[in-house]
């Protein structure tokens, strides 16, 4: 009997933990998403981000910031409420992935450098491994589904998803020093 209680106590403490872990990864996600797709939060909309992600070589810009910013606020929603944890981790990390490859670490791994954003994917994907908890929406509709080979294939869906993310990216119009110049005519 006492035993029994204690193996409760147990797992509603993980749960809570967990929780905890996905409200703050949620939080961050839906902050960042939302500064991205409406200017929240001191964001600068789809505009401003567009015009970044355009230096980063992520063209069109807008669009790639109305998507980056909509898979931040959808999956960071996703994980908070512990739904389609798989999913939310993988959307998550292919976004955490493609900053890392093109803002981060754009002329090479450094140290010091990427650790927000490696804490944040590897946490999304550690809820995939060990499931959202009692305490979610995956638990009482019975969708959870966690384990090694659930992380894996978020892990690799948003390795996936990252590198179509950069193969789409349209190359920088020739800028007028690039550009060769007209055939002279005769």
């Amino acid at each position: 009997m006492l035993a029994r209680r204690v193996g409760e106590w147990k797992t509603r403490l993980m749960g809570l933990g967990r929780l905890l872990l996905r409200l703050t990864i949620g939080a961050t996600f839906f902050v960042h998403g939302t500064q991205k797709l409406f200017g929240w939060f001191g964001g600068y909309g789809p505009d401003g981000t567009g015009g970044f992600f355009e230096s980063l070589g992520l063209r069109p810009g807008r669009r790639n910031a109305i998507a980056a910013g909509a898979t931040e606020t959808g999956c960071g929603v996703l994980i908070a409420a512990g739904l389609a944890t798989p999913a939310a981790a993988a959307g998550l990390t292919a976004v955490m992935m493609t900053a890392l490859r093109t803002a981060i670490w754009k002329d090479g791994i450094k140290p010091a450098t990427g650790e927000f954003e490696s804490v944040l994917a590897v946490g999304a994907l550690a809820l995939a491994e060990s499931g959202p908890g009692p305490l979610s929406l995956d638990e009482p509709l019975d969708l959870e589904h966690s384990g090694t080979g659930w992380m894996l294939a978020a892990l690799a869906a948003g390795a996936a998803g990252s590198a179509l993310v950069m193969a789409s990216a349209e190359p920088a119009p020739p800028s007028a020093e690039s550009a060769p110049e007209p055939a002279a005519q005769a």
